[in-house]
């Protein structure tokens, strides 16, 4: 049986323990779902905004408050994700003596005394499959003394633009994911957004990849699961 592969990815404000989750999507098999805290501003349209510059279905909600967004996150994977077809996916979520998404959403969840929403499903990281087990090399001029550079592609955006057809480079209004932090903190919440659906899309494309070429013993799956409840 292929599992139905979801992936996620999170925008936040920084990199330190105080900083804040500012919107977690999902790509699922109708769409993408986005939650994304406002900071108690006005965010009005921006569903319309970002479903004109993005070629599937989005649903976006709005939240004020990070507790706000994680509850509603809680919700929702509790009724769309918990079943045995699903497998959670991210690029360096968390994998062995690494990861981002995972380990900081544990962090802000602990400080707000939240429930754990990822309960019961597996996951599996695709960095280590797609740079172990894909060719992600690009070597080109340097245009000076004509020595060939060898790259080794290791960010979501470049190894997708290497093994896919980089189509959603058009679609991310950033060239560097730092940007998400500008746009968060002067309200540019569409473009935020945006982003965010760029690197669900692309991190669903790859793992698509991976599962087309690569054998499930490649998958390094997990539970998700805590040991006991709260």
């Amino acid at each position: 049986m292929v599992l139905e592969l979801v992936a996620f990815d999170i925008e936040t404000t920084g990199f330190g323990v105080d900083d804040e989750v500012t919107v977690i999507g999902f790509a699922v098999p109708m769409g993408v779902r986005v939650f994304v805290q406002t900071g108690s501003r006005d965010a009005d349209g921006v569903e319309r905004h970002v479903s004109d510059r993005v070629p599937v279905h989005v649903q976006v909600t709005t939240h004020p408050t990070e507790r706000a967004l994680f509850e509603a996150v809680g919700s929702f994977t509790a009724d769309r994700l918990q079943d045995d077809d699903v497998l959670l996916v991210a690029f360096n979520g968390e994998r062995w003596k690494g990861g981002f998404d995972l380990p900081f959403l544990r962090t802000r969840l602990a400080r707000l005394e939240i429930e754990w929403p990822f309960r019961e499903l597996p996951y599996a990281d695709l960095l280590p499959v797609l740079t172990r087990r894909f060719n992600t090399t690009v070597t080109s001029c340097d245009g000076g003394d004509g020595d060939v550079v060898s790259d080794d592609q290791s960010d979501l955006a470049g190894v997708y633009d290497v093994l896919c057809d980089g189509r959603y480079s058009d679609v991310d209004p950033f060239v560097e994911s730092g940007e998400a932090v500008t746009a968060f903190n002067e309200g540019r919440f569409a473009d935020l957004v945006t982003h965010n659906v760029a690197d669900v899309l692309r991190t669903r494309d790859l793992g698509r990849l991976a599962q087309w070429y690569c054998s499930k013993s490649e998958f390094s799956v997990k539970s998700l699961s805590p040991t006991v409840q709260r």
